[in-house]
């Protein structure tokens, strides 16, 4: 099991009381690495507690499989640090993540609601997902000024390959940039209406009423 920003402990300590065969903690605060260091002393060879930053550490590199991903992550770097976990959805059993409450309605939202975006549709296309808890900001010592929830991510049994995730990413952030605009005009660059046509798809439509299996349909298209 692999665990990201666990903080000053508690996180840790309740992943060991879990069947987990080992534990590794990646941390980049000095001060959280030194309160985990009782604990690795006290779990030799189960406890691992590994000091980088997640944004630029492959980690399932780090762990055999099958390998399953907790993360309390910082709000400012929780996106980058999902899409780049989604690129390699195949590697991890589950993935257990917070998130601020907005980020996380995003991710589990269902098409032709606000939330729904780019984030919902990446995520949903290679995971299952749920938002499994809401947590106030009295949760948290000392609280944050917004809420937090926490959301499951179970990769579906087929993944995307590397250059059709890529399509994906290009369609999406060209579709949801210019969310207001019909399909025809925000995909101009991608094929516009052409492309459109061969996925029988009405050009007058907007990016938030397709469906993961239509923007599925519109990657493979320009993959």
């Amino acid at each position: 099991m692999v665990e990201v920003g666990p903080g000053p402990g508690g996180l840790t300590r309740a992943l060991l009381e879990t069947a987990a065969i080992s534990v590794l903690a990646v941390e980049v605060d000095a001060r959280a690495i030194e309160a985990l260091a009782e604990l690795e002393a006290a779990y030799p060879g189960r406890l691992r507690v590994l000091a980088a930053d997640a944004t630029r550490t492959d980690l399932a590199a780090l762990a055999s499989g099958p390998r399953q991903l907790v993360a309390n992550l910082p709000y400012n770097v929780a996106t980058p640090l999902l899409i780049g976990w989604l690129r390699q959805a195949a590697a991890w059993e589950r993935m257990t993540l917070m998130f601020q409450l907005e980020v996380a309605e995003r991710i589990a939202a269902v098409p032709d609601t606000s939330a729904y975006g780019r984030l919902s549709v990446l995520a949903q296309w290679t995971c299952r997902t749920a938002l499994l808890m809401r947590l106030p900001p009295g949760a948290f010592v000392p609280p944050p000024k917004i809420w937090s929830a926490v959301v499951g991510l179970v990769p579906h049994a087929e993944q995307p390959a590397p250059e059709l995730f890529a399509a994906m990413e290009r369609l999406t952030a060209a579709a949801f940039g210019q969310r207001r605009k019909m399909l025809r005009g925000s995909l101009r660059g991608l094929g516009g209406e052409a492309l459109l046509e061969r996925a029988g798809i009405a050009p007058e439509r907007r990016a938030e009423t397709l469906d993961i299996a239509e923007f599925d349909r519109l990657a493979r298209l320009t993959a």
